[in-house]
């Protein structure tokens, strides 16, 4: 359809998820668009979304013309997906579907990214996972990895659990990457935290881009971590295999074996979001044009250790209030936690872990307060855990006076290299066994299952 100069181009513009075919006058003359129709991003504004998942606007007036293409196909939402056939000789791996960006689409009604997309889809999106592993495909859900709470850790160790027990080699599960890896930590120390390990191999990944990108890793990641899960080494229970995070390198065509009970989303945005902390990634995945493989690093060995029976789930009921080292913290907010009956505090610590408890000048009375609440609340068996905010690095509480304070009012932590997201997965683990103070400071300076590795601590 020709512009209608009797109408703007605004009044004019098909509904959200039409095809258009747009096009727009530009300095160097004309220039044409295909994509798809979405609401104005502002007044007097036309916007598209591109195939390649970007969105293009244009004032009404550099309009030359648009048409409607042909019309997207539209698909009954009750209809059940077709099987995808699957070669029966190849290892089981099933997958794990709890949501996020790697199993999402475009909803181009709104331009929004939404997670709607079916497991059996990921299937037909990525063929190449058909060569590496027989595939079940398992739906938990479809959450934002920011909803997920301890409760849905427990469901996705029960889904490996029941994944193991009807044969699986290896389980990938497709999460969201904000969170993903305190869900890494939590299938960590649940097989692995009391001593035993998993039955197979267990990977988590996601993407930083929704698969209907250009720009996307979420191909990659997938056929990755399911090769890890179908043909990665046997696991120990300890760091090198228990439960990895896989995830995009810096280039294309490779990515990064991570151990999931010590590893951080650092970057909002970019495609190798993900870092082992405190010590370094344990393989790569390369996708080379042979197929995956794997390049190993060199680790220190590990016997295996006993294979659980089932994981340990952890307890829905415990609370864990953290608190930010800084000049905002103040001891009101930390006993409003402590009179709500939180089962534990978590202080994300300044530097070496330091928190402001002295008044050196004696005009900051607060530190005085928040230095007497704590020791209070340790004296009479609470539990407070300090980690280093600084994400990399020990909690060295020996180095400064007020480190050695800290240790004196009963505060935990001195000597650990646990990053503070797996910090908090293990102090929740330990309390749900009915640790009281003296065995989470116990545990805490334990290495339960590589998250703190005593050959680098320094």
């Amino acid at each position: 359809m020709g512009r209608d100069d009797s109408l703007s181009a605004m009044e004019g513009w098909p509904d959200p998820g039409t095809p258009v075919r747009l096009v727009v006058k530009t300095w160097a003359g004309l220039d044409e668009h295909t994509g798809i129709a979405l609401p104005g991003a502002g007044p007097g504004l036309v916007t598209v979304k591109l195939v390649n998942g970007y969105n293009l606007s244009f004032p009404e007036s550099y309009v030359e013309s648009f048409e409607i293409t042909d019309p997207v196909p539209q698909t009954q939402p009750d209809e059940e997906p077709e099987p995808v056939p699957q070669d029966e000789s190849l290892p089981l791996v099933h997958l794990i579907h709890t949501g996020g960006t790697i199993a999402s689409k475009v909803d181009y009604s709104t331009g929004a990214v939404t997670a709607r997309f079916e497991p059996n889809e990921l299937l037909d999106a990525v063929p190449e996972l058909r060569s590496i592993a027989r595939i079940r495909a398992v739906k938990l859900g479809n959450m934002w990895s920011d909803d997920i709470r301890p409760r849905h850790w427990n469901r996705m160790l029960r889904a490996t659990e029941e994944a193991f027990a009807e044969g699986a080699v290896g389980v990938v599960i497709t999460h969201g990457t904000d969170t993903l890896h305190l869900t890494s930590a939590a299938m960590s120390y649940g097989w692995s935290g009391g001593g035993g390990r998993p039955p197979g191999r267990i990977a988590l990944t996601g993407s930083q881009r929704s698969p209907d990108r250009g720009s996307s890793d979420a191909a990659e990641n997938l056929i990755s971590a399911v090769h890890w899960a179908a043909h990665g080494p046997s696991p120990t229970g300890y760091r090198d295999s228990s439960v990895v995070v896989v995830h995009a390198s810096s280039s294309d065509g490779r990515c990064a074996v991570l151990p999931g009970c010590a590893c951080r989303k650092y970057h909002s945005s970019r495609r190798d979001a993900f870092k082992a902390i405190n010590q370094e990634p344990l393989a790569h995945v390369e996708l080379g044009s042979d197929g995956p493989s794997i390049s190993m690093a060199d680790l220190d060995p590990h016997d295996a250790r006993p294979e659980a029976i089932s994981p340990t789930m952890f307890d829905e009921g415990i609370r864990i209030a953290q608190f930010v080292s800084d000049g905002h913290l103040h001891s009101d907010m930390v006993n409003s936690a402590i009179e709500s009956g939180y089962d534990a505090l978590l202080f994300h610590g300044t530097g070496l872990g330091h928190l402001p408890i002295s008044d050196p000048q004696g005009d900051s009375p607060e530190n005085t307060k928040l230095r007497l609440l704590i020791e209070d609340y340790c004296s009479s068996g609470g539990v407070a855990v300090v980690v280093a905010q600084t994400v990399h690095g020990p909690v060295h509480l020996d180095v400064y006076s007020k480190g050695r304070d800290q240790q004196s009012i009963g505060m935990i932590g001195n000597g650990s290299l646990c990053p503070p997201g797996s910090a908090l997965v293990k102090l929740h683990f330990l309390l749900s066994g009915g640790a009281d103070r003296e065995a989470v400071a116990e545990g805490w300076d334990s290495d339960l299952l590589g998250e703190n590795p005593p050959v680098t601590r320094s």
